[in-house]
């Protein structure tokens, strides 16, 4: 099948593409997962992990999508062969449970800002009571619709007019949105301590895997990496298209927004909060939603003492928050179609379908915020093995071929050095040996119920869940290898 429709330039690719790897993995869960584990203490994996993680696994899903023309199963599978198909399979399906939960937060974002320009979450001095009386009725389950039907919209116009046109307006105002608040945020009085939990790392935490596993998952979260959805654009890349000098700019342009982000917010609660603050803002609230939904709209209020002043800076940020989460669910829906379309299915009617399905399995995460957080621990940490199966299918192919052939290949104008060959071929398939590893025989010693499958954040229910899913795609391997690659010769 020959591909039809590509990214009108260079420009509208990488928008795009940051537009992917900049969501609410920054603002939301960037801020909340530095709280829960250290403050600086936690930048020192995070950082290593871009380095050895993320920003490897982006140049592959760049050069998979770009040589491929097809998602992660088509991709895969006409890379390592016809036994793996399986394995894009998993990727695909990775992102799309997050993708259910995803639209659920993406709602929340939505229904927060109506609540600012509307003056309601200005009207209320107790936010906690305010977030559980939302979260705990029928309107997350309207927003989460709205949410769906609006990326499906989106979607549905197809790269150029939909995809391309809508990244190129939200992702600047994104940045430009962010920066205004970095620069409020710097100058408030006490800002200084905020910026110095920031990045005052603590070696006994640093010692904690669970801050290494969590700064690994981070990792793929804010940037994208293992995700399939860097691959899915890819394939509207044209040939002319540089693979790793991309690669670079989203992984270290990602970071970047997640680091002031992170000072925006920790300033701004450290400027306008008691010293126990962390404390707070890491623990309140379900689903550890505490620091977005309940703390930082309470600090809002106290940021000038003008009314409409404050209003302002607060729409400004959920609005942010909106475009961020509107980029990346926009990129989820559009994987999870691709996917469809290899399959055979016509574009208009896998959009309908994965809107629908979209919609109809987000429900849970919608109605109850301890199945939300069960999903975003799974799925989250489904991204490592993900990784794997990407670094496993270019081992498959032969590492160095893969990077002189297809990374360095036609349209390359920074050339990847044999320090890639270390690094996926090695590295990472050791990352995720040694996190696993070290997770596993940790949470036997120290979790007395690590085997129970119905606990919301342990061992026992993500490995039910994981094989679950496995058995499923390895059992119907030759079924998705064989209708994926029949409509590629179509």
């Amino acid at each position: 099948m020959k591909q039809q429709e590509f990214f009108s330039s260079r420009w509208a690719m990488l928008i795009a593409t940051l537009g992917i790897a900049v969501g609410t993995g920054n603002i939301w869960r960037f801020s909340r997962v530095v709280a829960q584990n250290g403050g600086g203490s936690f930048l020192i994996p995070w950082v290593i992990f871009l380095l050895i993680w993320s920003v490897p696994l982006i140049i592959a899903e760049f050069a998979l999508g770009k040589s491929s023309r097809m998602g992660p199963v088509g991709a895969i599978t006409k890379i390592a062969g016809n036994k793996f198909g399986w394995m894009g399979a998993w990727i695909v399906f990775v992102s799309t449970a997050i993708m259910f939960y995803y639209s659920v937060v993406t709602g929340w974002c939505v229904r927060y800002f109506f609540s600012v320009i509307s003056g309601d979450l200005f009207n209320t001095s107790e936010h906690l009571i305010y977030w559980n009386e939302f979260s705990s009725g029928y309107q997350p389950l309207l927003f989460h619709f709205i949410s769906m039907l609006f990326a499906a919209f989106v979607i549905i116009r197809g790269v150029t007019n939909g995809i391309e046109k809508m990244t190129k307006v939200m992702v600047p105002a994104l940045l430009i949105i962010l920066f205004i608040l970095f620069i409020r945020a710097i100058t408030l009085p006490n800002a200084i301590e905020g910026i110095k939990y920031f990045f005052t790392p603590d070696i006994d935490v640093v010692l904690d895997y669970k801050v290494w596993l969590n700064a690994l998952t981070q990792n793929a979260w804010d940037t994208g990496a293992g995700w399939g959805l860097i691959l899915a654009y890819a394939i509207y890349m044209k040939k002319r298209e540089d693979i790793s000098l991309n690669a670079a700019l989203i992984g270290f342009g990602n970071n970047s927004v997640s680091l002031l982000a992170g000072i925006t917010i920790f300033s701004t609660v450290f400027a306008l909060s008691s010293s126990d603050a962390i404390n707070q803002i890491s623990q309140s609230g379900p689903a550890n939603t505490g620091l977005t939904f309940v703390y930082l709209p309470l600090l809002f209020t106290k940021l000038t003492e003008s009314y409409l002043v404050n209003i302002v800076f607060a729409s400004m940020f959920f609005i942010a928050l909106v475009f961020a989460a509107f980029t990346s669910l926009i990129s989820m829906v559009e994987l999870s179609t691709r996917t469809m379309i290899d399959f055979g299915f016509k574009r208009q009617n896998a959009i309908v379908l994965i809107a629908l399905l979209g919609f109809i399995f987000g429900i849970p995460s919608a109605l109850d915020l301890k199945f939300l957080t069960n999903q975003d621990w799974v799925w989250g940490l489904g991204l490592i093995l993900s990784g794997a199966f990407i670094s496993f299918s270019i081992i498959k192919y032969g590492v160095n071929k893969f990077r002189t052939e297809i990374i360095n290949g036609y349209g390359s104008d920074v050339k990847i050095g044999k320090w890639y060959n270390f690094v996926i071929g090695i590295l990472v398939p050791i990352q995720v040996v040694v996190l696993i590893s070290w997770w596993f025989i940790s949470s036997i010693g120290w979790d007395a119920e690590w085997w129970n499958p119905f606990h919301s954040e342990n061992i026992g229910t993500v490995i039910f869940q994981w094989v679950i899913i496995l058995i499923l795609f390895i059992g119907l391997n030759k079924f998705l290898v064989n209708h994926t690659l029949k409509s590629d010769l179509t």
